[in-house]
């Protein structure tokens, strides 16, 4: 049976050569791919996404779902290039190194991989061998992101981490041994009991494995975590202490040759996440698994968030979303503030001009008032904020799009209000690296 997509996937099917979507030759567009694997070997205490632990007996019906997805939907990737893939879960690692191989087989079939795709696979130190580096290494992968959070055996204990930090060290090796010259590390500040001392050691032992890319995360408890019982507990760092290790993370990582890029991201030049980019920079992506997001055409898809029934409905051509909506002139013009003022690089006010013909003299000001106050910075004809001003970064663009939208009201659709579309914009989650954790709320 097969599946019925929507009007606007149907139109996307098998696009003429040289047939123009978004602006651009279709045969000049990129795109980015997720795999989502939400299988892990426990759920760690501050994750409240969608991830399983135990369910090992459906890895077998999951690869198979996951693989005939991609073969059903491969009519939709004629005239696109892949040029960045991504495996985040989960644990990817530990659903096996065979199965991530054969599902980007898949993909490299029916996907139109480029040979320089950023191919990019989470894994955990105690779920990853040098022998699967190897295989995975000579499959393809050419990133490899390792969740190693803290440097702290204690702290990774009380977390629900298999892993100590000494094995988090073999993993790096081993990842380099093998043949991968792009190595990202995960850390976590604001932890349970966490000192700032024990968080500069972190940062200093995680420099020492000289990685490609950092990635700090300040700790947000989520209702639905097992810390969240802890949420209010005099143990738990406040947001001056997380606001403290931030500035820290990001002077501490500078020295060490490392350019933040985004909120929570630093590189080395030349190895910012290019997958990660393509959510900030509102680029089309597809996405593969239970849980999943895709954005493409304009219009954004989530699958559903349970594996069986993901499983079940892909195999028996049932309906397998969770949400289709499309994406208005106004929410993309939104999208763009909320999601590049997430990075360095951040706003142009003539760029905008030429996308959402709508005025910035209001926003405009206000980012004069956000850089006397030092929380702005307007540099090369762009506009970014300080890392003082990520730090209020929920609040500063909350306030710039509500500045924004008054000069948006012409472009209004009559069924919509303005507000209504700045609201379902901030509600987004865009990120999809890690899953645990998301970027600590504003001070």
């Amino acid at each position: 049976m097969k599946r019925q997509y929507s009007e606007t996937t149907k139109k996307q099917k098998n696009p003429p050569s040289g047939a123009h979507l978004g602006g651009k030759d279709i045969m000049e567009k990129t795109l980015g791919v997720y795999i989502h694997i939400p299988f892990c070997a426990g759920k760690c205490a501050y994750c409240d996404f969608y991830s399983l632990a135990g369910h090992e007996k459906l890895m077998p019906s999951y690869q198979h779902a996951v693989l005939h997805h991609i073969k059903e939907y491969a009519p939709q990737l004629d005239g696109y290039l892949t040029d960045t893939v991504y495996f985040g879960g989960g644990t990817p690692s530990y659903y096996g190194a065979d199965r991530l191989i054969s599902i980007f087989n898949a993909l490299k079939k029916y996907g139109h991989v480029l040979l320089d795709a950023e191919v990019t696979a989470e894994v955990n130190p105690d779920s990853i061998t040098k022998a699967d580096l190897v295989r995975m290494r000579r499959a393809g992968f050419n990133r490899i992101s390792v969740g190693v959070q803290s440097a702290n055996d204690a702290l990774l204990k009380s977390l629900g981490r298999r892993h100590n930090f000494a094995a988090a060290e073999e993993a790096v090796k081993n990842a380099r041994d093998a043949g991968f010259s792009n190595v990202s590390i995960d850390l976590i500040f604001g932890l349970p009991s966490q000192s700032r001392d024990e968080w500069a050691d972190t940062l200093n032992r995680a420099a020492a494995l000289k990685p490609e890319h950092i990635s700090c995360y300040g700790l947000k408890i989520e209702e639905g975590s097992q810390l969240y019982i802890y949420k209010d507990s005099p143990f738990m760092p406040d947001d001056d202490a997380q606001a403290d290790m931030y500035l820290y993370a990001v002077e501490t990582l500078s020295r060490f040759g490392f350019k933040q890029y985004e909120i929570s991201n630093f590189a080395r030049r030349g190895y910012e996440s290019r997958h990660n980019m393509k959510y900030w920079f509102g680029d089309e992506y597809l996405g593969f698994g239970a849980a999943a997001h895709s954005y493409i055409g304009g219009v954004r898809y989530n699958y559903i968030a349970d594996l069986e029934k993901y499983s079940e409905n892909v195999l028996s051509g049932q309906n397998i979303l969770d949400l289709r909506e499309e994406i208005s002139d106004f929410e993309r013009a939104s999208e763009y503030l909320m999601l590049r003022l997430r990075t360095t690089r951040g706003i142009s006010e003539k760029e905008y001009v030429d996308i959402y013909p709508c005025s910035m003299d209001k926003t405009i000001n206000l980012l004069r008032f956000y850089e006397s106050h030092g929380w702005a910075v307007f540099s090369d004809d762009r506009w970014s904020f300080t890392p003082q001003g990520f730090l209020l970064s929920n609040r500063l663009i909350g306030e710039i799009l509500e500045t924004q939208t008054k000069q948006r009201t012409e472009m209004t659709k009559p069924w919509e209000k303005p507000e209504e579309a700045v609201q379902r914009s901030q509600m987004t989650l865009f990120d999809r690296k890690p899953q645990e954790v998301q970027m600590f709320r504003g001070i």
